[in-house]
């Protein structure tokens, strides 16, 4: 029976299906071709249902290596699945249009629409107005596809260059990285005068992942090669590196330090926008942080032991840098709950991943193999550190 201005719920359908493919087409729209923090709310939707859909497959599995292997799923099948839903939801609703305009059954109607949007032609209304719908969903089934495919070689490239940093950050950083033993490290190779260098190199990085995970939000996702490795670990680790620099030596801390600072709570921020989370954007430096003055006592006795140029005491040291981490620590916290790096020290607790470990570096030569000897002038470290 053809279709009739009487029959409400086909006109109904055909309302909603024309809605359904307004509403993906700007889906697909705002997710791969604007270059802007605009995110679709499809996207958020598949990765927070997925992040949280594992954590009772988490709580089965004995080490950090077998979580991690699940949790790197995440990411990618994520993405998968959001492909998947933007095809899924236009050939329901161009079903929806075709059963309107077509006067078939809705199972013809879906056939009809799933064979347009692969340009597989095996189905085809024999309507005009059918077979209207029908182009239009094959020049748009096509299009999604290409844009797909184009997809990957950027988001994989983006991909590619936020890793070589956090990989190079190992060496100076620790694995886990954390921001005393930045500078404990710097303070052992005796190479402070590369610390300004090392902070331009992360203001730089954190305005390329402020441009590509605004743009590209799946790559927040995406987690290291090596398990111990996480691009929002390794930004709070520098941040972490630059607030100490600036609240125990003032005096002798390169601005450097500020800028990285600086953008990095840009790019925190920035991610905060496109996946709507919450954050006082002017935090006073006396607000409450998470992190405790006896955590922090942990990286200052770490500093001390290394000698680093201290100009002051605990107490004053604590306050400026709480003020500085205010900036940052909620919105990394939050990240953290969504991406889920590796436990480390100073990041969210998440007792379903572990506990977290400290970075440690063995001085092995031939004359000392287990590294037990500590260099001249160094005192020795908080035993509670480990590989």
């Amino acid at each position: 029976m053809g279709p009739t201005v009487g029959d409400p719920v086909r006109i109904g359908c055909f309302a909603i299906g024309l809605v359904v493919v307004l509403a993906t087409a700007m889906s697909v729209f705002t997710t791969l071709v604007i270059p802007r923090a605009t995110s679709s709310r499809l996207l958020r939707s598949v990765s927070r249902v997925l992040a949280r859909g594992i954590k009772p497959v988490l709580s089965r599995l004995d080490t950090y290596e077998a979580k991690d292997r699940v949790v790197a799923l995440v990411g990618p099948l994520g993405m998968l699945t959001l492909f998947a839903a933007w095809l899924g939801l236009l050939v329901v609703g161009f079903g929806l249009m075709i059963w309107w305009a077509g006067g078939t059954t809705l199972i013809f109607a879906l056939g009809s629409s799933g064979s347009s949007i692969f340009t597989l032609g095996i189905l085809s209304g024999d309507r005009g107005a059918a077979r209207a719908l029908d182009i239009v969903e094959s020049g748009m089934g096509f299009l999604v596809i290409a844009l797909e495919i184009a997809y990957l070689p950027t988001l994989y490239t983006a991909f590619s260059s936020r890793e070589t940093e956090v990989t190079l950050l190992a060496a100076r950083g620790g694995v886990p990285a954390w921001g005393p033993e930045i500078l404990s490290r710097h303070v052992r190779f005796t190479n402070m005068e590369d610390l300004p260098g090392l902070y331009s190199t992360w203001e730089r990085w954190a305005a390329a992942v402020s441009e590509s995970h605004t743009a590209y939000p799946s790559l927040m996702w995406f987690r290291s090669p090596e398990s111990t490795r996480s691009w929002l670990l390794a930004l709070v680790a520098i941040m972490d590196a630059a607030a100490l620099h600036h609240a125990l030596a003032p005096g002798t801390a390169p601005r450097e330090g500020r800028l990285c600072l600086r953008m990095g709570i840009n790019c925190l921020r920035s991610l905060a926008d496109a996946l709507r989370i919450p954050y006082d954007p002017d935090p006073l430096p006396t607000s409450p942080i998470r992190l405790t003055e006896q955590e922090f006592g942990e990286g200052y006795d770490l500093l001390a032991s290394v000698e680093f140029p201290i100009e002051c005491p605990r107490e004053e040291g604590w306050r400026h840098f709480a003020g500085w981490r205010v900036n940052y620590e909620g919105i990394a916290d939050a990240l953290t709950q969504l991406v889920m790096p590796p436990p480390a020290p100073w990041l969210l607790a998440r007792p379903e991943l572990g506990s977290a470990a400290f970075p440690r570096i063995l001085n092995r030569t031939p004359e000392d193999p287990e590294g037990r000897i500590r260099p001249t002038g160094l005192r020795q470290a908080s035993p509670r550190r480990a590989d």
